[in-house]
């Protein structure tokens, strides 16, 4: 693709001023450096990913889908296999007085994958989603037609824009071959879906797309011609004129013959967050794992 490796350059450039353009304007500058043991207190991972937060969110079973809130004050994820649960949601939360990351269970079992738009208001849970409130969270609440799942497919994923565009897959029973699809926000509804183009929706599996802030850039997993093994992480970056440019794959660096999905970076747009198959071909262990956003410097297709 023209231009691809000065657009893979200059990545990082594109993911900081993403996070800055963003910034919820409810949040003080000097609140955001009130973190003492920021990431629960993790020495922050180098060029080679590793587990997040071995024995607190990576351990022997099944973690998955990590989400930091804008704030980076509280940190959500999936569990499953845990004793006498199915699964459960949880959040680690900053408690600024004693400087300690507190967990609690959210859900059991768990009702999404969680996303966090850029204001921090909303957690979308794939077709279900949360509000922010004085108290903490809302009650559950469904999305709206014509985004809304049905009985033929459901949302896995739904990541937001500032703007409100939406940016989901759509999981049908035995078909590999579904689109992601985006609906933008218009005088204050969203539109019926469309399908990205054949750029993105290339290959099977399509699944779980994260969306830059300002839409500069979009991730997502998916089994294509050109991957190392099982679903890998892409990237496919928007261009001057509008349109979405070839999605490139991450690489060795990031994905291996395993399982690689789910991917995201964090609101301060330092770290990418992922997750890897590190048991069977029956998933009875995977992880989160992060990596240093400087590791997808120097991508060529």
């Amino acid at each position: 693709m023209k231009n691809l490796k000065i657009k893979l350059s200059v990545l990082l450039s594109v993911i900081f001023l993403s996070a800055c353009k963003t910034e919820n304007p409810n949040t003080k500058e000097d609140e955001s450096l009130t973190i003492e043991n920021p990431y629960l207190g993790q020495e922050p991972p180098g060029l080679t990913p590793i587990p997040f937060a071995p024995g607190l969110v990576s351990t022997e079973i099944y973690e998955y889908d990590g989400a930091f809130t804008p704030d980076m004050k509280a940190f959500y994820f999936i569990r499953r296999g845990e004793e006498n649960k199915k699964s459960a949601f949880y959040e680690y939360k900053y408690n600024g007085i004693n400087g300690k990351w507190e967990k609690s269970e959210i859900a059991s079992p768990w009702i999404g994958r969680p996303v966090i738009a850029p204001d921090g208001n909303t957690m979308h849970l794939g077709d279900k989603y949360l509000k922010r409130t004085e108290s903490g969270w809302s009650e559950l609440q469904n999305l709206e037609p014509p985004t809304v799942s049905n009985d033929s497919m459901y949302i896995m994923r739904l990541s937001s824009s500032a703007n409100g565009t939406y940016y989901f897959d759509t999981y049908k029973e035995n078909d590999s071959t579904f689109p992601i699809r985006y609906s933008r926000l218009i005088d204050g509804k969203h539109e019926e879906p469309r399908a990205l183009p054949k750029a993105i929706n290339t290959g099977i599996f399509l699944s779980h797309p994260f969306i830059a802030p300002d839409e500069s850039y979009l991730l997502f997993d998916a089994e294509r011609e050109d991957g190392f093994g099982d679903s890998d992480i892409y990237i496919s970056f928007k261009q001057k004129d509008g349109t979405w440019g070839n999605a490139v794959n991450l690489g060795d660096k990031i994905n291996t013959n395993a399982w690689e999905a789910s991917a995201s970076i964090t609101p301060d747009g330092k770290y990418l967050f992922f997750s890897r198959n590190v048991g069977s071909d029956d998933f009875e262990n995977v992880d989160i794992f992060w990596v240093s956003a400087q590791a997808l410097e120097g991508l060529s297709q």
